[in-house]
Protein backbone atom coordinates (compact mmCIF):
# COMPACT_ATOMS: atom_id res chain seq x y z
CA UNK A 1 0.00 0.00 0.00
CA UNK A 2 3.00 2.45 0.81
CA UNK A 3 4.61 1.67 -2.18
CA UNK A 4 0.90 2.56 -4.69
CA UNK A 5 0.87 5.80 -2.51
CA UNK A 6 4.41 6.29 -2.97
CA UNK A 7 4.22 6.03 -6.86
CA UNK A 8 0.78 7.73 -6.91
CA UNK A 9 2.80 10.64 -5.22
CA UNK A 10 5.38 10.43 -8.00
CA UNK A 11 3.05 10.56 -10.69
CA UNK A 12 0.96 13.60 -9.55
CA UNK A 13 4.19 15.62 -8.75
CA UNK A 14 5.69 14.46 -12.45
CA UNK A 15 2.39 15.04 -14.34
CA UNK A 16 2.36 18.75 -12.22
CA UNK A 17 6.16 19.33 -13.97
CA UNK A 18 5.23 18.52 -17.04
CA UNK A 19 1.11 20.92 -16.72
CA UNK A 20 3.99 23.27 -16.37
CA UNK A 21 6.35 22.80 -18.78
CA UNK A 22 3.91 22.58 -21.22
CA UNK A 23 2.18 25.72 -20.07
CA UNK A 24 5.12 28.20 -20.22
CA UNK A 25 5.47 27.24 -23.80
CA UNK A 26 2.01 27.49 -24.66
CA UNK A 27 1.83 31.59 -23.09
CA UNK A 28 4.02 32.69 -26.38
CA UNK A 29 5.36 36.26 -26.19
CA UNK A 30 2.51 38.80 -26.87
CA UNK A 31 2.93 40.22 -29.70
CA UNK A 32 5.38 42.77 -31.21
CA UNK A 33 5.35 46.00 -31.76
CA UNK A 34 7.71 49.13 -33.20
CA UNK A 35 7.81 52.68 -34.02
CA UNK A 36 9.95 55.19 -35.92
CA UNK A 37 10.06 59.15 -36.98
CA UNK A 38 11.30 59.31 -40.35
CA UNK A 39 12.78 57.41 -42.94
CA UNK A 40 13.97 58.77 -46.69
CA UNK A 41 15.03 57.00 -49.48
CA UNK A 42 14.81 59.25 -52.52
CA UNK A 43 16.53 60.76 -55.65
CA UNK A 44 15.90 64.34 -56.64
CA UNK A 45 16.16 65.91 -60.26
CA UNK A 46 19.83 66.57 -60.11
CA UNK A 47 21.03 65.74 -57.17
CA UNK A 48 22.69 62.91 -55.22
CA UNK A 49 20.40 60.11 -53.83
CA UNK A 50 19.57 60.46 -50.29
CA UNK A 51 18.76 57.23 -48.24
CA UNK A 52 18.57 58.05 -44.50
CA UNK A 53 16.80 56.20 -41.11
CA UNK A 54 14.46 55.22 -39.72
CA UNK A 55 15.47 57.49 -36.86
CA UNK A 56 14.78 57.06 -33.21
CA UNK A 57 13.69 53.35 -34.13
CA UNK A 58 11.84 51.71 -31.01
CA UNK A 59 10.55 48.17 -30.58
CA UNK A 60 8.83 46.32 -27.95
CA UNK A 61 12.15 44.17 -28.43
CA UNK A 62 13.76 46.86 -27.27
CA UNK A 63 14.73 49.77 -27.02
CA UNK A 64 11.01 50.70 -25.83
CA UNK A 65 11.19 54.56 -26.06
CA UNK A 66 13.44 56.73 -27.98
CA UNK A 67 14.10 60.28 -29.00
CA UNK A 68 15.99 62.20 -31.28
CA UNK A 69 17.15 65.69 -31.29
CA UNK A 70 16.11 66.51 -35.09
CA UNK A 71 16.68 65.77 -38.85
CA UNK A 72 17.67 68.62 -41.24
CA UNK A 73 18.73 67.07 -45.05
CA UNK A 74 19.16 70.29 -47.57
CA UNK A 75 16.63 70.16 -50.31
CA UNK A 76 14.63 67.42 -48.71
CA UNK A 77 13.35 67.34 -45.16
CA UNK A 78 13.60 69.27 -42.09
CA UNK A 79 12.41 68.31 -38.08
CA UNK A 80 12.55 69.21 -34.82
CA UNK A 81 12.06 66.50 -31.78
CA UNK A 82 11.46 62.75 -32.58
CA UNK A 83 9.77 60.79 -30.23
CA UNK A 84 8.93 56.94 -30.38
CA UNK A 85 7.65 54.23 -27.80
CA UNK A 86 6.66 50.21 -28.11
CA UNK A 87 4.92 48.35 -25.45
CA UNK A 88 3.39 45.51 -24.28
CA UNK A 89 1.06 44.46 -21.60
CA UNK A 90 2.15 40.67 -20.67
CA UNK A 91 -0.99 40.19 -18.70
CA UNK A 92 -3.07 41.35 -21.23
CA UNK A 93 -1.06 41.00 -24.30
CA UNK A 94 -2.03 44.47 -25.50
CA UNK A 95 0.40 46.22 -27.88
CA UNK A 96 0.58 50.11 -28.27
CA UNK A 97 3.06 51.84 -30.15
CA UNK A 98 3.54 55.16 -31.65
CA UNK A 99 6.01 57.86 -32.85
CA UNK A 100 5.63 61.51 -32.65
CA UNK A 101 7.98 64.43 -35.03
CA UNK A 102 7.80 67.72 -34.40
CA UNK A 103 8.10 71.01 -36.60
CA UNK A 104 8.75 68.86 -39.93
CA UNK A 105 9.29 70.93 -43.32
CA UNK A 106 9.12 69.23 -46.79
CA UNK A 107 11.96 71.56 -49.12
CA UNK A 108 11.49 68.49 -51.53
CA UNK A 109 7.61 69.57 -52.43
CA UNK A 110 8.15 73.54 -52.46
CA UNK A 111 8.76 73.68 -56.25
CA UNK A 112 5.17 72.21 -56.91
CA UNK A 113 3.26 73.27 -53.62
CA UNK A 114 5.17 75.65 -51.74
CA UNK A 115 5.93 76.18 -47.82
CA UNK A 116 4.63 72.72 -46.82
CA UNK A 117 5.11 71.02 -43.01
CA UNK A 118 3.14 70.69 -39.86
CA UNK A 119 3.75 71.72 -36.82
CA UNK A 120 3.60 67.80 -35.21
CA UNK A 121 2.98 64.50 -37.12
CA UNK A 122 1.78 61.44 -35.19
CA UNK A 123 1.04 57.77 -35.41
CA UNK A 124 -0.18 55.56 -33.04
CA UNK A 125 -1.66 51.98 -33.34
CA UNK A 126 -3.28 49.87 -30.23
CA UNK A 127 -3.55 45.87 -30.76
CA UNK A 128 -5.64 44.23 -28.11
CA UNK A 129 -7.51 40.68 -28.33
CA UNK A 130 -10.62 42.20 -30.05
CA UNK A 131 -8.08 43.38 -33.37
CA UNK A 132 -5.60 45.86 -34.17
CA UNK A 133 -6.04 50.01 -34.94
CA UNK A 134 -4.26 52.81 -35.91
CA UNK A 135 -4.97 56.99 -35.93
CA UNK A 136 -3.26 59.74 -37.30
CA UNK A 137 -2.91 63.06 -36.26
CA UNK A 138 -1.62 66.01 -37.63
CA UNK A 139 -1.13 69.33 -35.89
CA UNK A 140 -0.86 72.89 -37.58
CA UNK A 141 -0.65 71.17 -40.93
CA UNK A 142 -0.35 73.11 -44.31
CA UNK A 143 0.50 71.72 -47.49
CA UNK A 144 0.93 74.83 -49.44
CA UNK A 145 -1.33 75.00 -52.67
CA UNK A 146 -2.93 71.87 -51.85
CA UNK A 147 -4.05 73.83 -48.38
CA UNK A 148 -4.92 72.83 -45.01
CA UNK A 149 -5.61 68.98 -43.57
CA UNK A 150 -7.47 67.86 -40.97
CA UNK A 151 -6.27 67.04 -37.64
CA UNK A 152 -7.15 63.57 -37.63
CA UNK A 153 -7.54 62.49 -41.48
CA UNK A 154 -9.55 59.68 -42.82
CA UNK A 155 -7.50 56.48 -43.18
CA UNK A 156 -5.49 56.40 -46.47
CA UNK A 157 -6.20 60.21 -47.43
CA UNK A 158 -4.31 60.40 -50.71
CA UNK A 159 -3.60 63.87 -52.28
CA UNK A 160 -2.36 64.46 -56.25
CA UNK A 161 0.53 66.87 -56.49
CA UNK A 162 0.84 68.24 -59.48
CA UNK A 163 2.59 70.01 -62.19
CA UNK A 164 1.55 72.50 -64.77
CA UNK A 165 1.89 70.81 -68.04
CA UNK A 166 3.51 67.73 -66.91
CA UNK A 167 0.66 66.76 -64.33
CA UNK A 168 1.03 64.44 -61.21
CA UNK A 169 4.26 64.14 -59.97
CA UNK A 170 3.89 62.72 -56.32
CA UNK A 171 1.20 61.48 -54.06
CA UNK A 172 1.02 62.33 -50.56
CA UNK A 173 -0.75 59.70 -48.30
CA UNK A 174 -2.68 61.15 -44.97
CA UNK A 175 -3.09 58.38 -42.56
CA UNK A 176 -1.54 55.34 -44.66
CA UNK A 177 -2.74 52.32 -42.94
CA UNK A 178 -1.33 49.08 -44.05
CA UNK A 179 -2.56 45.42 -43.40
CA UNK A 180 0.16 42.81 -43.29
CA UNK A 181 -1.38 39.95 -44.09
CA UNK A 182 1.20 37.36 -43.39
CA UNK A 183 1.40 38.35 -39.88
CA UNK A 184 -2.18 40.44 -39.13
CA UNK A 185 -0.07 43.32 -37.64
CA UNK A 186 -0.97 46.87 -38.80
CA UNK A 187 1.08 49.68 -39.77
CA UNK A 188 0.09 53.39 -39.83
CA UNK A 189 2.25 55.71 -41.84
CA UNK A 190 0.49 59.71 -40.84
CA UNK A 191 2.43 61.06 -43.41
CA UNK A 192 3.94 59.09 -46.63
CA UNK A 193 5.35 61.07 -49.75
CA UNK A 194 5.75 58.99 -52.54
CA UNK A 195 7.76 61.26 -55.85
CA UNK A 196 6.78 59.07 -58.76
CA UNK A 197 9.92 59.39 -61.11
CA UNK A 198 9.65 58.12 -64.83
CA UNK A 199 9.45 60.51 -67.90
CA UNK A 200 7.50 63.78 -67.09
CA UNK A 201 6.82 62.77 -63.50
CA UNK A 202 10.26 62.86 -62.75
CA UNK A 203 10.31 66.46 -62.48
CA UNK A 204 10.50 66.35 -59.10
CA UNK A 205 12.08 63.31 -58.78
CA UNK A 206 11.68 59.18 -57.25
CA UNK A 207 11.33 58.09 -53.95
CA UNK A 208 9.82 57.75 -50.90
CA UNK A 209 9.41 59.33 -47.37
CA UNK A 210 7.79 58.25 -44.34
CA UNK A 211 6.83 60.75 -41.49
CA UNK A 212 6.18 59.16 -38.43
CA UNK A 213 5.32 55.19 -38.43
CA UNK A 214 3.61 52.92 -35.97
CA UNK A 215 3.40 48.76 -36.47
CA UNK A 216 1.11 46.76 -34.05
CA UNK A 217 -0.03 43.05 -33.16
CA UNK A 218 -1.68 41.02 -33.53
CA UNK A 219 -2.07 41.03 -29.70
CA UNK A 220 -0.18 38.36 -27.64
CA UNK A 221 -1.53 35.46 -25.67
CA UNK A 222 -3.53 36.94 -22.56
CA UNK A 223 -2.44 36.27 -18.51
CA UNK A 224 0.43 34.05 -18.59
CA UNK A 225 -0.29 30.61 -16.78
CA UNK A 226 2.56 30.83 -14.15
CA UNK A 227 0.28 34.13 -12.95
CA UNK A 228 -2.51 35.88 -11.71
CA UNK A 229 -6.14 34.14 -13.53
CA UNK A 230 -3.72 31.89 -15.55
CA UNK A 231 -2.28 30.49 -11.99
CA UNK A 232 -5.95 29.24 -11.28
CA UNK A 233 -6.34 27.68 -14.68
CA UNK A 234 -3.09 25.81 -14.18
CA UNK A 235 -4.03 24.95 -10.88
CA UNK A 236 -7.67 23.26 -11.81
CA UNK A 237 -5.67 21.64 -14.86
CA UNK A 238 -3.36 19.83 -11.95
CA UNK A 239 -6.66 18.88 -10.30
CA UNK A 240 -8.49 17.12 -12.96
CA UNK A 241 -5.18 14.95 -13.66
CA UNK A 242 -4.29 14.41 -10.20
CA UNK A 243 -8.29 13.08 -9.25
CA UNK A 244 -7.67 9.61 -11.08
CA UNK A 245 -4.24 9.22 -9.35
CA UNK A 246 -5.74 9.75 -6.22
CA UNK A 247 -8.78 7.33 -7.39
CA UNK A 248 -6.38 4.70 -8.74
CA UNK A 249 -4.71 4.79 -4.99
CA UNK A 250 -8.07 3.93 -3.40
CA UNK A 251 -9.02 1.57 -5.39
CA UNK A 252 -5.66 0.13 -4.69
CA UNK A 253 -6.09 0.34 -0.79
CA UNK A 254 -9.32 -1.16 -0.92
CA UNK A 255 -8.10 -4.19 -2.66
CA UNK A 256 -5.20 -4.83 -0.04
CA UNK A 257 -7.91 -4.47 2.51
CA UNK A 258 -10.22 -6.96 0.47
CA UNK A 259 -7.09 -9.62 0.26
CA UNK A 260 -6.17 -9.39 3.77
CA UNK A 261 -9.85 -10.39 4.92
Amino acid sequence: MKTHLRRGGLLAAVVACVALVGAGTAAAAPGDGSAFGLSVDVKLLGADAVKAGPFAAASTKGPTQNTFAGVNLPGVLTSGVINTEAKRDDNSGQVDAKASTADVGLPLLKAALGNVGAKAIEATCVATQKGVTGSSTLAGANLGSLGSVPVTPAANTKLEVKLPVIGNVATVILNEQINNTKDGSLTVNALHVKLLGGGLAGAIGSGDVIISSATCGPAGLPVPLASGAGMWIGFGLLGAIAVPVGIRVTRNRRSSASAAA
